[in-house]
């Protein structure tokens, strides 16, 4: 039987952060990973020499040490660093009418916008303005200095008392959605939706759906900061926080599949993996998802009746089909990285299979492929009802995988006579390597119905991170989940003193 002050369950950003940031603060941390791969939701893998994301592709300042993304801040107080290829712009949208560069650069972005409604462009720069100026705000609070005790109060007063002041023109609109900014400056109807599919991007949400921060920090970001791609993949950002924690004397277990959150007399004590075999701790932090959590980890009777049935209501994003391809390469120069198809644009972009993601990171990383070849990467929701695996699987599968093959002809129009690998992906294989209940995206916890709740839980020393823990979902946002959980377990004066670093 082992003995450690913090074990974590899941390797995934949010659990990567908090136990390489507690590692970080003197604490004997493991963690513990069901799959014989780190990552979690942004783990990477290899088939016949392709390496593919497995979730996030778009990232920002994660090279820039001035950026606001907290986990380019953790990696700077953990001592390492990844190496990106910085590009712009960072995508395209296809719609039916058109495809829309979407620019870092703002005019750049409202020049292209204005192709497509002049009037409409000039709304979206009031918004857009308007949104820089919530960042600007924000920004002067640097996400390393979070945590969910009362000892946030003293430390925001205290030591970012004037960027507070400046927040509190805003201070509506930092709690509420940004379709409320939206209805207020912007009425072209082409502009809203392309709105919608931004914060839908982001949060899985419309833009009445998504909290204004997210998205405040998302334009901020983009605009000044760098749009950047890890060389590695999103493989490259894990492996970076499993050496961070390493470092600092953290231990990862590959493979160790927690059965059991152990509780006694309301408190943790440890966890059981498989084969009953026990570690202790008076911390457990769980990075599974909220249903996960309450259901698989934890027993009916460790939680009272009603917070639990409160929790597991948690409205869900729908899940995934994913497909990930090796395809040939030749007379493809001048490809693009990331593009978004709209298929129908007088269907709604959240019914699953309308709107459709796709990531080319060879473009910028050539390792990540053979020779003369790319990798890509399309991805489109899908509910997870109704899906078994029966003699009906493998053809539901091509069927459900032929909206995202529509999709990526937008882009490569002889995608098909190029496939040299398919691997097609539906909800059961987002459920089962993810570990993820139903599959789920996250949380959809719409902006004014509700929020993201902080790490504690009802039982001593059980905490949680991840998606569905403020701030809530996108890489930016599970790894703030675990910067606030590792700081509200140290004391004030050590998390003051990191942020003055």
């Amino acid at each position: 039987m082992e003995n450690y002050d913090v074990i974590v369950i899941g390797s995934g950003i949010g659990g990567l952060v908090a136990g390489a940031m507690l590692a970080y603060y003197g604490k004997k941390v493991i963690v513990c990973e069901s799959h014989t791969i780190p990552g979690g939701a942004a783990h990477s893998f290899s088939r016949q020499g392709f390496h593919f994301d497995s979730g996030p592709s778009f990232y920002c300042g994660l090279a820039d040490p001035y950026s606001l993304n907290p986990l380019q801040q953790v990696l700077k107080v953990l001592g390492e660093s990844i190496d990106a290829v910085v590009y712009d712009p960072f995508g395209h949208y296809h719609f039916p009418e058109g495809s829309l560069p979407v620019y870092a650069n703002g005019s750049s972005y409202l020049e292209a916008v204005a192709k497509f409604t002049r009037e409409g462009a000039k709304e979206l720069q009031l918004f857009q303005e308007y949104l820089l100026r919530l960042y600007d705000g924000l920004k002067g609070i640097p996400p390393i200095a979070l945590r969910a005790d009362f000892w946030l109060i003293p430390i925001l007063l205290g030591k970012y008392g004037l960027s507070m002041l400046k927040l509190l023109p805003s201070i509506g609109d930092i709690s509420g959605s940004v379709g409320q900014i939206m209805d207020r400056f912007v009425q072209d109807p082409w502009v809203r939706r392309l709105i919608d599919l931004e914060c839908f991007l982001l949060s899985g949400l419309k833009a009445h759906g998504t909290v204004a921060p997210e998205v405040a920090f998302m334009f901020g970001e983009r605009s000044k900061s760098v749009i950047e791609y890890p060389i590695g993949g999103s493989g490259a950002i894990v492996d970076a926080l499993v050496r961070g924690l390493q470092r600092w004397g953290g231990k990862l277990r590959l493979g160790a599949h927690v059965e059991q959150i152990l509780v006694e007399s309301g408190k943790v004590v440890g966890v059981r993996l498989r084969r009953d075999e026990v570690i202790r701790a008076p911390i457990v932090i769980s990075n599974a998802t909220v249903w996960d959590t309450y259901t698989q980890l934890l027993k009916p009777q460790d939680l009272p009746d009603s917070y639990r049935e409160t929790a597991l209501a948690t409205p869900t994003v729908e899940s995934f089909m994913h497909l990930h391809l090796g395809i040939r390469a030749d007379g493809l120069e001048g490809l693009t990285g990331h593009h978004v198809v709209v298929h129908d644009g007088n269907v709604d972009i959240s019914i699953p299979g309308n709107t459709c993601m796709i990531s080319i990171p060879s473009v910028w990383d050539a390792n990540l492929a053979p020779a003369g070849h790319h990798v890509v990467h399309a991805y489109t929701l899908e509910s997870y009802q109704g899906w078994q695996k029966d003699e009906s699987y493998p053809q539901r599968k091509r069927e459900k995988a032929e909206t995202l093959f529509r999709a990526l002809e937008k882009v490569i129009p002889d995608v098909r006579e190029r496939i040299t690998l398919e691997l097609i992906g539906t909800p059961l294989t987002h459920a089962k390597f993810l570990r993820r209940y139903q599959g789920t995206y996250g949380p959809a916890i719409a902006a004014g119905q509700g929020s993201f709740p902080g790490p504690y839980t009802p039982i001593g020393g059980l905490y949680r991170v991840g998606d569905s823990t403020m701030p809530g979902i996108g890489v930016p946002a599970v790894a703030a989940s675990g910067v606030i959980c590792a700081n509200t377990l140290v004391s004030p004066f050590q998390s003051v003193f990191l942020s003055n670093k």
